[in-house]
């Protein structure tokens, strides 16, 4: 016996045997979809390489803003411990892979648990363990300058909160011979000035502009804390500067 064959009639009597004349349905296949066309697949190349490139600037942005503060706040932990170490065995500074810590710095407006190392020398890697110490500025404790570096994002970012510094506040420098408390004589954010402005480090800086500076009187103790003006690159300084207030010898 012969196959069937199906003839649909349509409603105006005629009849419709399209199946009849579909090389596809006669051979059983189905039809294939639509063909990307060659813009089509460029555009989802660029697609996915903007997504990848997307995900590798988060993860960069992540690890500088997260990643280097952890790393950073270990090294400096690690700093303060080996200097206090040294200190109990008579030697005045300890030397970390990083460089050479001689002091610690406590400031009791960002916390009581607030330490942040001082390295000798404003290298990125002594700013990225803690305090850096401009080398041709004093000592604590003696006549000059005692000026220091901090990053204000990133790398432990010891004076993130510089702008809430104010005229009173402390900075506690110790070292194996002496605490030295420092008392601030301007705000946080008192003074900004170009990266160039060189006559901050100065024994006793005079600004050119006359405006925001030490008491002039010869013979000052001074401390300078130095750090960017703004939480991202900046080519300026926010400055702040105070003086030393009392001196508390060890035994």
């Amino acid at each position: 016996m012969g196959g069937w064959i199906e003839v649909v009639v349509t409603p105006d009597g005629s009849s419709d045997d399209s199946s009849l004349s579909s090389p596809a349905l006669q051979s059983g296949e189905a039809s294939p979809g639509p063909r990307r066309t060659s813009r089509q697949r460029l555009l989802t190349a660029i697609g996915l390489l903007l997504v990848g490139a997307g995900l590798v600037v988060l993860g960069w942005v992540a690890w500088q803003l997260w990643g280097t503060n952890w790393i950073s706040q270990r090294h400096q932990a690690e700093a303060v411990e080996s200097v206090r170490r040294q200190w109990a065995n008579g030697q005045d500074s300890a030397h970390v892979d990083a460089g050479v810590v001689t002091a610690v710095i406590r400031i009791p407006r960002f916390g009581k648990d607030y330490e942040v190392p001082v390295l000798e020398g404003t290298s990125d890697e002594a700013l990225a363990s803690g305090f850096g110490h401009f080398s041709d500025t004093a000592r604590p404790g003696r006549v000059g300058n005692y000026a220091l570096a901090g990053h204000r994002i990133t790398h432990g970012q010891p004076l993130r909160e510089m702008p809430e510094l104010r005229p009173g506040d402390k900075v506690i420098v110790e070292t194996r011979r002496a605490t030295y408390t420092y008392v601030l004589d301007t705000p946080g954010d008192g003074l900004i000035v170009p990266f160039t402005a060189t006559w901050v480090l100065d024994p006793l800086p005079t600004n050119p502009d006359g405006g925001v500076q030490p008491d002039q009187a010869p013979g000052q103790r001074l401390i300078t804390l130095t750090t960017c003006s703004e939480l991202f690159h900046t080519d300026n300084r926010m400055i702040a500067f105070g003086h030393l207030d009392s001196v508390s010898r060890r035994r």
